[in-house]
């Protein structure tokens, strides 16, 4: 025992000629939270959390059990742990939920509440190998309609609930952030949004959201410091997502080493689109049964995109692997003035390797591997593809061969909105410099379409891979 108390008293004086404290660890249990998987939580977990942040920080810990909630608000210098094996279950009562930081996105809908918030904290961290469960489900509009109009709400009251639907995590004007190994599923919404947020670490998480629409992996918006490395993300929406709802810029981020699985965008710069992207550097990323377009670079409402470098990435089963669109949508996010129409400079994309969906599962039959498009008014900059393979499903006709595509410089972008290209490996037009060296387009089928082919692009270099 003697030994003991020696060993403890010589850790107490290291940690404080550190300048540190011993930690200080929270159980929800103490509190009054009850693992049941019926109770509602919200006030214990809350109540933990405030406590652990007044005791100047340390880690507010889920054990065992499934643990039922509302909005619960992060603080600064707080760690929420939740242990293998015991869940954190959001509440499927739309009145169980807070707004915070709450904007318009780009289909028009309310945003703001979550399942876990922090807004204008530093240093905080959510962890361990348990799990984060938004039962997304059960915001669909008519079951849930049926119970609030059996609990007496106006039909008012229940189209304002129904409006907002809960995103899972949600970070707004904070720094010091890590998420680590922790299980995300199912959130109402988006599961991850970060905003005007910055020092950001996202590393070995998992994701899987297919519970309801517009629900996105991981959104960086007009943040900045980041790094996203190590995750596996599926997703029905976007999986990996830089956007920017205000004037403010994202940049200066990585991702690294992540699997990624989407419906719509694997990797994905915009829609909404008001603030620069710029320094984002992606790599070793596989991405794979992606209904969507695997990179997806979109300026659309006045970003100025540019200085993006993507990498050693592996693509199967992917619609259109690289989609890269300038566009004069100009839509306006959070009161902000309407911006000029942007650009997109200075891409790098490098050693890819891709293959199309079969044609029966694609959008666009047949499909193309690359689609590059400015408007006539506004040129894409200089967008360089070094050491592009692209496995396409074939099936174009002669008639494809003549097509040309509508310029459409105001509407959502989205490569299947123009349908049917004239070229099985990439069209391009309205582009300042563009250069494809070292390309292989490869087919599964006859195509009668043309490989390449760019109209009003001004400066071009294509260069085939040497066959052996």
């Amino acid at each position: 025992m003697r030994h003991r108390f020696r060993l403890l008293t010589y850790c107490i004086v290291f940690l404080s000629m550190w300048g540190c404290a011993a930690p200080s660890s929270f159980r929800v249990t103490d509190f009054g939270a009850v693992g049941d998987g019926k109770s509602i939580n919200t006030t214990a977990i809350q109540s933990a959390i405030d406590a652990c942040h007044q005791a100047g920080g340390g880690q507010v810990l889920i054990a065992e059990g499934t643990f039922v909630t509302g909005t619960i608000l992060l603080q600064s210098n707080v760690e929420l742990h939740i242990q293998e094996g015991a869940t954190l279950l959001g509440s499927t009562d739309p009145r169980d939920y807070q707004s915070i930081d709450a904007f318009t996105d780009a289909t028009g809908q309310v945003r703001g509440k979550c399942l876990i918030g922090a807004l204008d904290v530093k240093n905080v961290k959510i962890s361990g190998k348990g799990t984060i469960d938004g039962q997304g489900a059960a915001f669909h509009q008519g079951p849930l309609k049926k119970v609030l109009a059996d609990q007496g709400l106006t039909k008012e009251e229940i189209n304002e609930l129904m409006g907002n639907r809960p995103f899972l995590l949600r970070f707004v004007r904070s720094s010091g952030i890590e998420l680590r190994d922790i299980h995300l599923r199912q959130p109402a919404a988006w599961t991850c949004h970060f905003f005007q947020s910055t020092d950001i670490l996202v590393d070995g998480i998992d994701i899987y959201s297919h519970a309801h629409r517009n629900n996105d992996g991981i959104d960086l918006d007009s943040s900045h410091d980041a790094i996203i490395r190590n995750c596996n993300i599926d997703t029905g929406d976007d999986a990996i997502c830089f956007k920017t709802t205000s004037p403010e810029p994202t940049h200066s981020a990585t991702v690294r080493n992540c699997r990624l699985k989407s419906d719509w965008g694997a990797i994905k710069f915009g829609t909404e689109s008001m603030g620069d992207m710029h320094h984002i550097d992606i790599s070793q990323c596989q991405i794979h049964d992606t209904k969507g377009g695997g990179i997806k670079i979109l300026s659309v409402d006045g970003a100025n995109i540019h200085h993006i470098r993507i990498d050693s990435i592996e693509m199967t089963d992917t619609e259109m692997p690289i989609f890269v669109r300038l566009g004069e949508r100009r839509r306006t996010y959070r009161d902000a003035p309407q911006q000029p129409v942007g650009s997109i400079d200075s891409v790098t994309i490098s050693n890819l390797k891709a293959s199309t969906r079969s044609l029966d599962s694609s959008r666009v039959n047949p499909p193309s591997g690359i689609l590059i498009t400015g408007t006539p008014d506004y040129k894409i900059g200089s967008v360089q593809l070094d050491n592009i393979e692209i496995l396409v499903s074939g099936g174009g006709m002669d008639e494809h061969r003549q097509l040309i595509p509508e310029e459409m410089p105001a509407r959502y972008p989205e490569f299947s909105f123009f349908g049917v290209l004239p070229a099985y490996g990439m069209y391009a037009r309205n582009v300042t410099d563009l250069k494809l060296i070292d390309y292989d387009f490869k087919l599964k089928a006859d195509d009668q379409r043309s490989a390449i082919r760019v109209q009003d692009v001004e400066q071009r270099q294509f260069q085939p891979k040497t066959k052996n």
